[in-house]
């Protein structure tokens, strides 16, 4: 199936469900609401739609030409590209959901908003951007996935699923405390209430910040029966790495992490659609097998976001919104499909560090726009106050990357970036590490303890630095190589410049404090 024959099943699939759902909504239902065209804007500042998937990789977009791309486009999401800017090196400071969603709002690191791990709360006490647009006189929404522990401050009116939430016949809590089950997809009942809320509750005579969240495409990658067809009989290219030999990495990293062949045991018990491989499979064709199963399903769970990224743009639209609405596309982090025979993210590698970025604003950005500049997570609470005209707060650890989206890279902006995964576990779960990542190079330091963040036992601590312009894949480990000694230690000492600057500097961890001092120099 070439990509004319995928867009045409695609079509014929979402054909009927559109007029399907072209009814009223009604409580509890997740009908779709047609909205009327509205030419007030109440304002000369643009209006702010923020649309966020979960686990939605770079890899699995069209527009960022990826080996998927050809089988799998996402026509809709690519529009925005196409209208808009591609933002090719958006990176995640800690690749896990509840620590990225705290550093979109806050515009602050794990370290300084609180939110290490999936088990730390946001303090709805703290200040975030939705507060700041409030003070601006935006008025401000949020609808779907929240998964932050408390109820969304700052918002107006929202929305959302409580936890992880259902992929069908979801549950939603509303502002007020009222829970109500929508019959539907998901991702089809998140859109129904987005499009509710541009008919029914907005001021048209203020401007809006409107944050829709799905929950596609988390694991376990549900998609609607209408998607149940596709790529059904079309071969997934594989990864290079998805047989990689780890030898080459250090001991902080190469025992751990979920891999293709986890993913074939949850494939297999049920929890994800059920599945039986062919008789006398075993090992590399396991793997293999697993693999197809696996990204179909994710790639399945993508279509629908794309088909109701369509919905979103054409209610705009039609509400004569178009012109005057910033439109971001992203993810919380990025997701492993099968790279490194991995699953799943928190990793500082590339595939779960990057993060994707689309934003269209008509007339103010242009079309095809490119950005290679690193820009961050807690860039994007600052630029969408500056979009809004209102000042950057002095908490945010971020900045506007508005310039940048003109073509005007300040001569100030950053060439380096800081992550740091703090969700220490043992076993076949990701060890605590932080590292630096230039335009080049990165250098990752596993230093392997729970620091109290968690329950588990150190892990053996290592380095890894990668050359990226030589092995964009991350295969070849440069750490110790005498060629490489140099730019090692220049990347130690930058990235101890910016924990510094950051105020990350582990003075509340002296036994982090000492390993890194004992292995400072273990080239």
């Amino acid at each position: 199936m070439n990509r004319r024959m995928f867009l045409g099943a695609l079509g014929g699939a979402v054909g009927g469900w559109l007029a399907a759902r072209a009814v009223s909504v009604a409580r509890g239902a997740g009908a779709r609401a047609d909205i009327p065209a509205d030419a007030s804007a109440g304002s000369d500042r643009p209006n702010i739609l923020f649309i966020m998937a979960d686990d939605h990789t770079s890899q699995a977009f069209g527009c960022y030409g990826s080996r998927l791309a050809s089988i799998a486009p996402t026509p809709n999401i690519d529009r925005l590209a196409a209208e808009g800017a591609r933002l090719k090196n958006c990176f995640c400071t800690n690749s896990i959901c509840a620590p990225s969603r705290a550093s979109i709002l806050t515009g602050q690191y794990s370290h300084r908003n609180g939110v290490y791990t999936l088990r730390d709360k946001l303090d709805p006490a703290a200040p975030n951007v939705a507060k700041a647009l409030q003070r601006a006189g935006y008025q401000t929404a949020v609808i779907g996935k929240w998964h932050l522990k408390t109820e969304p401050a700052g918002f107006d009116y929202w929305n959302v699923l409580p936890g992880q939430g259902r992929y069908f016949n979801p549950q939603m809590k509303e502002v007020g405390g009222e829970t109500h089950t929508y019959q539907g997809f998901s991702t089809d009942v998140i859109t129904d209430l987005t499009l509710t809320w541009l008919k029914e509750r907005r001021d048209p005579d203020r401007p809006f910040c409107l944050m829709t969240h799905f929950k596609a495409c988390h694991e376990p990658f549900a998609y609607p029966e209408r998607n149940a067809d596709l790529l059904a009989d079309v071969p997934i290219p594989e990864p290079e790495s998805l047989f990689e030999d780890k030898r080459h990495r250090s001991p902080g990293s190469r025992e751990y992490g979920f891999t293709i062949d986890t993913m074939a045991k949850r494939l297999r018990n049920g929890s994800h659609g059920g599945w039986t491989p062919p008789d006398g499979l075993s090992g590399d064709a396991l793997r293999r097998a697993a693999y197809q199963r696996f990204v179909r399903r994710y790639l399945r769970s993508v279509a629908a976001i794309d088909q109701n990224v369509g919905r979103l743009l054409d209610g705009l639209r039609e509400a004569g919104l178009d012109d005057r609405t910033v439109v971001l596309y992203t993810s919380d982090q990025g997701y492993f499909l099968g790279e490194h025979n991995y699953i799943d993210k928190r990793w500082m590698y590339e595939e779960s560090l990057r993060m994707p970025l689309l934003v269209r604003y008509p007339g103010k950005i242009v079309p095809g726009t490119v950005v290679d500049d690193i820009v961050l997570n807690v860039d994007f609470a600052p630029v969408m106050l500056d979009y809004a005209g209102a000042g950057v707060p002095g908490y945010m650890q971020g900045r506007s990357f508005r310039p940048n989206l003109r073509g005007r890279t300040p001569p100030d902006w950053r060439d380096a970036m800081y992550y740091r995964y703090w969700m220490h576990g043992n076993g076949a779960r990701r060890p605590a590490h932080y590292g630096i990542r230039t335009r080049r190079y990165k250098l990752i330091f596993f230093y392997g303890l729970p620091l109290g963040h968690t329950r588990q036992k150190p892990t053996e601590p290592g380095w890894e630095l990668y050359d990226l312009q030589n092995d964009p894949h991350e295969l070849h480990n440069v750490y110790g190589d005498p060629a490489y000694a140099d730019v090692a230690t220049r990347l130690k000492r930058r990235l101890d410049d910016l924990k510094r600057d950051l105020g990350d500097t582990d003075e509340a961890y002296p036994a982090l404090v000492e390993l890194r001092r004992d292995r400072a120099n273990d080239n």
